[in-house]
C-alpha cells in the first residue's frame, strides 16, 4: 500500500511538474504578447482640441512611425516628447493632450511599432529604436536635447530613462514608472522565474542613476498594475533636482484632474 502510495504521489508530482513546464513554454514563446496590447482601446471618442499634424517618422530599420506634431514656437518653446504606455492608440492620449494646448511648448507624440497601424512588432531594443528616431527626427527640425524634454508614461517610462542617460536634455517626467520589468512582472506571476524567462526587462533601476536632468515623478498610491513602491523606489533613488507628485487616490491611469496639470506646470516653469 506504501508502495502504491510512492508511485501515485510520483505520478502526480511529474503532472504537475509537466504541467508547470508547460506553463513556462507558452509564457517564453508568448510573453510579447502579454506585455503588449496595440488593439486595447482605453478612452475612446475624446475629440481632440490641440491642432496636431500628423507626421512620419522613419526608424533606421525602415519602419515609418506615426505621429502627431503640435509645433507652438520651435525656438522659444521647449518641445515634450511624449512615450506613450503598452496599450492603446494615439488617439486613448487625446484626454491628456488636451491639456498642452494651455502650456507653452510643443510636443510629439508617437506610435510605437505595431501599434496605432504602425508596420513591426514590439520588442524591448524596437522601442528604443523607435524612440531614438524621434529624438533624431525633432534635431532634424532645430530642437537641441537642452530644449527637448521626456515624457514616459508607464511602458513609455522605460524608455525616457533608457534614452535619457547621459544626455543634457532639459526635464524627464515619469508618470506610473516600474523599477523594471521583471520586477512588474513578479507581481502577477509571482511563481514564475520571470527573470530567467524575460525578454524585454527595461530596467529603469539601473538607469535612473545616470540621468542628470531635472526629473517629475507622478503615481498613484493605488496603483494596481505597476505597484505605487515602485514609482516611489524609483524618486528615491534619482539625482536632483527632482520632484514628485503622488497621490493617495490615483490608480495606474492617473486622473489628468487640476493638481496633476497644475504640477506638470510648475515643472515645465521651472525649466525655463
Amino acid at each position: 500500500m506504501l508502495k502504491n502510495f510512492r508511485k501515485n504521489l510520483l505520478q502526480l508530482f511529474l503532472i504537475i511538474f509537466f504541467l508547470y513546464f508547460l506553463v513556462l513554454v507558452f509564457l517564453y514563446f508568448y510573453q510579447r504578447n502579454l506585455l503588449y496590447h496595440p488593439d486595447e482601446n482605453n478612452y475612446s471618442g475624446d475629440k481632440i482640441s490641440v491642432e496636431i499634424k500628423k507626421v512620419k517618422i522613419q526608424t533606421s530599420d525602415n519602419i515609418d512611425l506615426l505621429g502627431w506634431f503640435h509645433k507652438k514656437d520651435l525656438n522659444n518653446y521647449k518641445t515634450l516628447l511624449f512615450f506613450h504606455g503598452n496599450a492603446g492608440s494615439l488617439e486613448n492620449r487625446i484626454y491628456k493632450l488636451n491639456h498642452f494646448q494651455d502650456m507653452n511648448i510643443n510636443f510629439l507624440i508617437i506610435a510605437w511599432r505595431g501599434f496605432s497601424g504602425n508596420n513591426g512588432k514590439p520588442t524591448e531594443q524596437g522601442l528604443y529604436e523607435d524612440g531614438k528616431s524621434a529624438i533624431n527626427w525633432l534635431a532634424e527640425k532645430g530642437v537641441d536635447e537642452k530644449n527637448l524634454i521626456l515624457y514616459g508614461e508607464s511602458l513609455g517610462t522605460g524608455v525616457a530613462t533608457h534614452l535619457a542617460q547621459n544626455k543634457n536634455y532639459a526635464g524627464i517626467i515619469l508618470e506610473t514608472p516600474f523599477t523594471s520589468m521583471v520586477d512588474a512582472a513578479k507581481t502577477f506571476y509571482p511563481y514564475i522565474p520571470v527573470n530567467l524567462l524575460l525578454k524585454d526587462k527595461f530596467e529603469n533601476h539601473k538607469k535612473i542613476k545616470k540621468i542628470n536632468s531635472p526629473i517629475l515623478i507622478l503615481h498613484g498610491e493605488i496603483d494596481q498594475i505597476v505597484p505605487f513602491t515602485m514609482g516611489k523606489k524609483i524618486y528615491e533613488i534619482a539625482n536632483e533636482p527632482k520632484y514628485s507628485y503622488f497621490t493617495k487616490y490615483d490608480n495606474h491611469m492617473m486622473e489628468y484632474d487640476e493638481k496633476l496639470v497644475l504640477a506638470l506646470k510648475s515643472f515645465l516653469k521651472s525649466l525655463n
